[in-house]
């Protein structure tokens, strides 16, 4: 039997494919750079470069593009064939290892924030050798080489995803190094990396119902539309039997994934009729992340394919269950070993305690930044609406683990509820219990055994920028455990007892972030506020934060983001949700008036003639009015929250309005036409 999927990998250039193309001192050094995060020896980008064009050309491949993540939400590429005249009347095929490491890209059109202005237009993409190549075929066979690059500004400010979340890889494995010398774990030039599994919900809909609603082409998501009598409250759909031709979907869609190296694992019915989820398995965090937004591209392509189109908004159908992408986070120290898994041995679960105790440190302390990077538009519909967890970031460990914490605040763990004895001393530490721990669906930062899931990321955002946050704030937190620490140990200190002192101390001063509960209560909300944690309800809010002296001073300070980058992005982000809006309500008034308005004034001429229904046009006529209002309304408002407001009123009159027109007049496919495949 073959161990090997047909086909699997076969349109990337890793490491089993750079091992037999490349001259062995060339990979050697290559795969240094990749595994230990060594400086790219230049002298080797020409043999690299070659090989590389070779194979894509051998798949088909005229064009290479430098693949980057510019500050939108989606990638961005332009292609260059692999040609040069001869000089003899004809062209050569050839690609330097200058055209492999830099492009130069216009960035003048790229949000920029600020960083740059039109007339200011140079911007180079740079080789990302840590992520794999790839080869992508359009709609009609044709292969373009994908090579993953980082996306700068002529002076060199990052206008990109993927910059700062190097950065943050780095320094977090930098302090993670240094966290793990202090428990006896040295492997030299080993880095440790930050893995993630992000999943994917996405919703599937008829590609002719789709073309029929303005609302879902040009925002992502319905304006209008009153819920169905049946959607999602019989609790059928979820985990149930997959639809014949969702399968086959599913099915093409692994197919496309495998061949690009993204190692997509599950998939299943999600919550909501029509919305289905895909999982990976842990990879090392920015290829993780480039494999995400390749997920979202090929779910795109591939249910287009099938009839479908896929909607990746956090919230195409209101009233029921939106979309997230659950970032499940975790570290790998450079033993190999995750350590955010409990241990075989004192060392481990000293250390895995720490690694528990800092995490409360850097959330409780940061809680509003990691808000901040999940604030979208679309985001805001879904927080809170008991599908997602709520505004307030909280940490939920299990009841085990809550206890230990608690053991620890009061002067040192001795047992466990689980069984078994367990001391924070490294000589007395026996194995934590594994698997014991509960799930929380309504928290967003839930350990569940062996990694944090942040489950506030939205669907249709890039799983970067919340890592970029959360890589930071960790880094911090490890920083100045490992301060404490050697200071102590210089001092002559005995390491437990500092440990044990420093740890509790930390607790009793971070603790209020830990809630085991139901995060969807009102009483919930109430203690959060009582114990001053943060609640950014909407976006405009949520933002706030990474313009404060706070955010620039933790992000500058380790090198992640400058002053100007950090201020670039909270501007393109604001101004982002303030386009969106204003998108949605412009969106929304064409509809009502050139859709919704004629229909409504044709029942109402039909009804009138009827005196067993008049009683029906009146109250029709009265809806219009409303609608009427609304739209003028909608129209008047500039600000984004008072045209939230309009559109919800005009919203409420146009759904009010669709149990009442008959359906052959009713302009838009209904929710239940759009549900249920």
């Amino acid at each position: 039997m073959k161990n090997t999927i047909e086909g699997f990998g076969e349109k990337v250039f890793g490491l089993p494919i750079m091992e037999k193309r490349l001259s062995a001192a060339t990979f050697a050094s290559l795969k240094k750079t990749i595994d230990a995060g060594a400086t790219l020896d230049a002298g080797i980008a020409d043999e690299v470069a070659e090989a590389m064009k070779l194979w894509a050309m051998e798949k088909g491949a005229t064009h290479y593009t430098h693949w980057f993540q510019p500050l939108t939400a989606a990638t961005a590429e332009k292609h260059d064939a692999f040609i040069f005249p001869d000089f003899k009347g004809g062209v050569i095929t050839t690609f330097s290892g200058d055209e492999l490491i830099q492009g130069e890209p216009d960035a003048s059109s790229f949000p920029s924030g600020g960083l740059r202005a039109t007339f200011e237009a140079r911007g180079y993409t740079g080789w990302d050798p840590t992520s794999p190549a790839f080869i992508k075929y359009d709609e009609v066979g044709a292969a373009t080489l994908c090579i993953p690059t980082v996306f700068c500004g002529y002076n060199g400010e990052a206008l990109d995803k993927k910059t700062p979340l190097l950065r943050s890889m780095k320094v977090l494995s930098e302090q993670t190094v240094r966290l793990g010398k202090l428990f006896g774990v040295d492997c030299g030039d080993t880095m440790a990396k930050a893995t993630l599994g992000p999943e994917q919900e996405y919703f599937l809909i008829n590609a002719e119902l789709f073309d029929e609603r303005l609302d879902l082409k040009q925002c992502g998501r319905t304006l209008f539309g009153r819920s169905p009598a049946k959607h999602q409250q019989m609790e059928d759909h979820y985990f149930g039997a997959i639809n014949s031709r969702v399968v086959a979907f599913m099915a093409d869609l692994d197919t496309e994934l495998w061949k690009l190296g993204v190692p997509s694992k599950t998939r299943h019915n999600e919550v909501c009729p029509g919305q289905f989820e895909i999982a990976p398995v842990f990879e090392t965090l920015n290829i993780a992340v480039d494999h995400n937004m390749i997920c979202m591209e090929v779910l795109r392509a591939t249910a287009e394919k099938h009839g479908f189109v896929c909607l990746l908004h956090e919230k195409p159908f209101a009233g029921v269950n939106g979309s997230g992408k659950h970032n499940n986070w975790s570290i790998q120290g450079p033993d190999g070993k995750n350590w955010l898994k409990p241990g075989d041995n004192p060392h481990e679960n000293a250390k895995f305690m720490t690694i528990i105790v800092a995490l409360m440190k850097a959330v409780d302390t940061h809680a509003d930044l990691l808000r901040a990077s999940v604030a979208t538009a679309g985001n805001d519909h879904r927080l809170g609406a008991n599908e997602a967890p709520p505004a307030v970031v909280s940490i939920f460990l299990g009841e085990c683990l809550h206890d230990v914490v608690e053991q620890i605040e009061a002067g040192g763990a001795k047992s466990s509820k689980s069984g078994g004895h367990i001391h924070l001393g490294v000589d007395s530490l026996p194995k934590l219990p594994r698997g014991n721990t509960d799930r929380n669906r309504t928290s967003p930062f839930a350990f569940t055994g062996n990694r944090f899931e942040f489950r506030a990321v939205g669907s249709n955002q890039s799983p970067a920028g919340a890592n970029v946050v959360l890589n930071t704030i960790v880094a911090e937190a490890f920083d100045e455990i490992c301060t404490k620490l050697e200071a102590d140990k210089a001092a002559g200190k005995d390491f437990n007892e500092s440990l044990q002192a420093l740890l509790a101390g930390l607790i009793k001063k971070h603790k209020r972030i830990l809630f085991n509960g139901d995060g969807y209560t009102d009483e919930w909300l109430a203690e959060a506020a009582k114990r001053g944690m943060p609640n950014l309800k909407n976006c405009e809010e949520a933002l706030e934060p990474l313009a404060t002296k706070k955010a620039k001073d933790l992000f500058a300070k380790y090198g992640v983001l400058s002053n100007e980058e950090l201020a670039s992005r909270y501007n393109i982000y604001v101004e982002g949700y303030e386009r969106v809006i204003a998108i949605e309500a412009a969106t929304a008034v064409t509809m009502a008036r050139t859709m919704i308005v004629p229909a409504v004034v044709t029942a109402i001429a039909e009804y009138s003639e009827v005196d067993a229904v008049k009683c029906y046009a009146d109250e029709m006529s009265a809806l219009l009015g409303k609608v009427v209002i609304g739209i003028a309304k909608v129209e008047k408002a500039h600000h984004p929250k008072d045209q939230i407001v309009a559109m919800g009123e005009l919203r409420s009159a146009v759904d009010a309005l669709e149990a009442l027109v008959p359906a052959d007049l009713w302009p838009l496919p209904t929710y239940a036409d759009m549900l249920f495949i």
